[in-house]
């Protein structure tokens, strides 16, 4: 072989990467550590409003940071894809053995995949879009999950205010029942009335030991979406309630130009007619070319091209064109019934933020009549106008009031959020 031949083939791998092993990130103290953006600064130690806990979940949520990650595959795919074929080397040696002829004989061969190069635009246009989907879909990921925080920083922050209230109402509770059983102890009261002060203590009861459990779900479902550790509690702003919001057709408008799932279907769309193409590509004959030298035994040395070729007489690729055909109709009926579900679900949204809004101006305008009964039936029962035990139920009709009212204002505000979540934006961008 000539040396010149031989300095070649040495040099061939030195355009190839080297391996690097990665080994993954130790254990401490049965959690990992978080790490958060160098120009992102949160203070967790101060109330946090809901953009601070938007940034924090973006930032910190440990599966969207998987979701990341995987971005890399995609965009080596097309990286991948951009590359040319590599050609192909054969050589081959027959040795005499016994004959007249007097040299061995002596065969190379190089190919190069001609069907590689003619659907390289339109794999590689394919992995483009599929990388951007991939992107879209880490955006609206991310997006679900901020809003998943702010659900759960509106529970936090108003089931903490409702259990307050839930442990004064259970405290008021038990007064009038240990009322009523000295009452009835002295024979002053009947039965039923007893029984009554009794099934309202252990209502009151029930409402603190579930209010107790839902603000402990909602800040441990907390943490875990910011990834934080689940005995951290963190001091929540309380939101304000928007006066108002736009008109369904207004929000549907806002969605289709802004949420980043539709921006993904239709690149994942593209990406489909972009397999569709090279499915009508693939019907055409595959081509493989070489150049062939030899010498044979006699000495001769010889030089020629070859073509290698698949006769496309009965399969034509028929079958792929056809699954890619199905595949592109599937995908554009999911966008079609995307469409239809966003316009369902704000329409469901807002009329359910309306009645929301509705229940808590009346709640509102009951507020302040109870609290002056409240207030008058404290006074008259200090000066011995009323019976203590009555102005307690005053007391208890007023805090279950304040926690009916606290309770309204939650779900308006989940409303709020959802209606955020199906848009794409925040509210303040709806403007």
């Amino acid at each position: 072989m000539k040396p010149t031949l031989l300095l070649w083939l040495a040099l061939l791998p030195a355009g190839c990467v080297g391996y690097q092993a990665d080994p993954l990130p130790l254990v401490l103290n049965g959690t990992l550590p978080v790490t958060m953006g160098a120009r992102q600064e949160i203070d967790l130690s101060a109330p946090l409003d809901q953009d601070a806990i938007a940034a924090l979940a973006v930032l910190a949520n440990p599966d969207l940071k998987v979701l990341r990650s995987n971005a890399g595959i995609s965009q080596a795919q097309v990286f991948a894809a951009g590359l040319l074929p590599d050609p192909s080397i054969s050589a081959g040696v027959d040795h005499i053995i016994s004959g007249p002829d007097p040299v061995d004989n002596l065969a190379l061969s190089l190919g190069l995949d001609i069907n590689a190069l003619r659907t390289r635009p339109v794999l590689r246009q394919q992995l483009q879009a599929r990388a951007e989907q991939v992107r879209l879909d880490i955006v609206w990921a991310e997006w679900q999950t901020v809003g998943q925080a702010k659900l759960q920083a509106l529970r936090a922050v108003l089931l903490a205010q409702i259990m307050q209230i839930a442990e004064s109402n259970a405290a008021d509770s038990r007064a009038i029942l240990e009322a009523n059983l000295r009452a009835a102890s002295r024979g002053d009261i009947g039965a039923q009335r007893l029984q009554s002060a009794l099934l309202s203590a252990n209502d009151a009861a029930q409402t603190l030991r579930q209010a107790q459990l839902d603000l402990q779900v909602a800040r441990a479902q907390l943490n875990r979406v910011l990834g934080l550790a689940p005995e951290t509690v963190l001091q929540l702003v309380m939101p304000t309630i928007p006066t108002n919001a736009p008109g369904p057709q207004s929000l549907l408008s806002i969605a289709l130009d802004s949420r980043a799932d539709l921006q993904a279907l239709q690149r994942g769309y593209a990406a489909q007619e972009a397999a569709v193409h090279k499915a009508v590509l693939d019907q055409f004959p595959v081509l493989d070319l070489s150049l062939n030298t030899a010498r044979d035994t006699g000495n001769n040395v010889l030089v020629g091209p070859a073509v290698n070729f698949t006769l496309p007489v009965w399969n034509r690729n028929r079958g792929g064109i056809a699954l890619e055909l199905a595949s592109r109709e599937a995908l554009k009926a999911e966008y079609e019934n995307r469409l239809f579900q966003i316009r369902a679900d704000i329409g469901a949204a807002l009329a359910s933020l309306s009645v929301e809004r509705q229940q808590y101006q009346d709640q509102l305008a009951q507020a302040p009549a109870l609290a002056s009964y409240a207030v008058s039936s404290r006074q008259a029962a200090a000066r011995g106008d009323m019976a203590r035990i009555d102005a307690s139920a005053a007391e208890l009709a007023l805090g279950q009031s304040q926690r009916l009212l606290l309770q309204t204002r939650l779900n308006m505000l989940e409303q709020v959020v959802a209606l955020e979540l199906l848009t794409g934006v925040s509210r303040q961008q709806w403007k």
